[in-house]
């Protein structure tokens, strides 16, 4: 029982704070961990021997150089960002979107992104004490242009978030659209930033990163997490100077450890390996997919992600029935009306597919 009386806690923590609930990670011990979009795939083991001779040599005595300019280098020069923009680094890219709100939290701001979304642009922006505004996907998933444009007009957000592709849903936006909303956040409907949230890109292979120079409010977020990174914790902003420049004011001093900067450097000199690896998983996320659309009652939306979206009669009871045969997915029903009785699963190797395909079509029998 704890010391601390509750009273205190009230008077002290925030009550939107007391009201939430903590992130949870669900415990995957002993299952086939399906929940969190991964890579599956390990680094070759010539590849880790190589980075384990690379690491005994960081020097963990030393703070990160605060910069981090050696990588930032590197990956401009890989992730083929345009010439005349910078990128920030972020301890993945939950850091980033924190950063970004704090920067912009004046009194009566707001931000804005569609809905069902990634959940981390709403507790951000609530943490930073800014109004969020979600703006509901069409039944399909697909983004309503007009519904996105009247409340950029009513709101003025400060930051817009465009996921391409989105989590949960998988979906990729249409281009179109997506300029529309960009270039009315330049001043025909409101003053925004604009930030294309591309965690996914490897999977989607379209990106709004060489239109950077075109839109001055436009800014593209990645992590190294999908490319199967996700254990470093790196993301990076990309965008012009002058934006990245002030959210940069807010970073914290020595975001990147040592450890994944000297990581993630030695992965980028061997990407030919990630990208081999993502194009093995969009090759089974198209397998899988036809997999589970062919049972009846079940409907599989599109993806350009590495996991897949998909609607059952019960989503509570085939996510149980899943998890009694050691295969962990995630329920996103109750997240957003919009998602009733979808779940969505992380496309994985051929073996675990296989395993995830035998107990889903088992659930769903039982």
């Amino acid at each position: 029982m704890s010391a601390v009386e509750p009273s205190l806690i009230e008077r002290i923590i925030r009550d939107d704070v007391r009201a939430m609930g903590a992130y949870h990670v669900a415990d995957s011990h002993g299952l086939i961990k399906l929940d969190a979009m991964e890579n599956p795939y390990q680094l070759p083991a010539p590849l880790r021997e190589q980075l384990g001779k690379r690491l005994a040599e960081v020097a963990l005595n030393r703070y990160p150089v605060p910069t981090s300019e050696a990588l930032r280098a590197r990956l401009k020069h890989v992730m083929d960002v345009p010439a005349g923009m910078e990128i920030l680094l972020g301890n993945g890219s939950d850091e980033i979107i924190s950063m970004l709100a704090l920067a912009v939290a004046r009194p009566g701001a707001k931000v804005m992104a569609p809905v069902p979304g990634f959940v981390m642009y709403a507790m951000s922006a609530q943490f930073t004490g800014l109004e969020f505004v979600g703006v509901p996907l069409r039944a399909d998933f697909t983004l309503d242009r007009a519904a996105m444009l009247a409340a950029m007009a009513e709101h003025k957000p400060a930051v817009i978030y465009l996921a391409y592709p989105n989590n949960p849903t998988g979906t990729l936006f249409d281009e179109q659209d997506m300029e529309a909303i960009v270039r009315a956040a330049q001043g025909e409907v409101c003053h925004s930033l604009v930030v294309v949230d591309e965690a996914y890109q490897p999977f989607a292979q379209h990106s709004w990163m060489p239109r950077l120079p075109e839109f001055g409010n436009l800014l593209v977020m990645r992590t190294v997490s999908k490319l199967g990174l996700a254990g470093i914790r790196l993301g990076y902003l990309a965008g012009d100077p002058a934006w990245l420049a002030q959210i940069d004011k807010v970073r914290p001093p020595y975001n990147v450890n040592v450890l994944t900067e000297a990581t993630a450097l030695f992965v980028l000199e061997h990407v030919d390996v990630l990208d081999e690896q993502a194009a093995q998983l969009r090759a089974q996320r198209a397998s899988v997919a036809a997999a589970m659309a062919a049972h009846p009652g079940v409907t599989v939306f599109p993806s350009a992600g590495n996991f897949l979206l998909v609607r059952v009669p019960d989503a509570a009871r085939i996510f149980d029935r899943l998890l009694a045969r050691k295969v962990l997915i995630k329920n996103v029903s109750k997240m957003h009306p919009l998602l009733a009785n979808c779940l969505r699963v992380t496309v994985s190797t051929p073996e675990e597919n296989a395993q995830f395909l035998e107990a889903f079509a088992a659930s769903l029998q039982d």
